[in-house]
């Protein structure tokens, strides 16, 4: 098992709740009111604090972009961003 992994356990309660460890929440950074979201792949089942994981989805999806619409290094966004500041400042 990995240095950093650990296991925990919950019991599932009529209604289908289960609690999240506390060590399981502070890994995850959730805390009352949060949303978690399960990743279930076969047999097997992750959950992710929702906005991390759509975070990473939107990274993935966002992969590439920068450079397919030219901007290659930083001072290219850097001019994209000011020519669209300067754009809603004149609209």
């Amino acid at each position: 098992m990995l240095a950093n992994a650990f296991i925990d356990n919950a019991k599932v309660m009529a209604k289908g709740q289960v609690t999240i460890p506390k060590d399981v929440r502070e890994v995850l950074g959730v805390t009352s009111g949060d949303r978690i979201t399960f990743i279930v792949e076969g047999g097997t089942v992750r959950i992710a604090n929702s906005a991390v994981y759509a975070m990473q989805m939107l990274q993935k999806e966002m992969a590439g972009e920068a450079e397919a619409s030219g901007l290659t290094s930083d001072d290219d966004v850097m001019a994209l961003v000011k020519e669209l500041r300067n754009g809603d400042e004149n609209a």
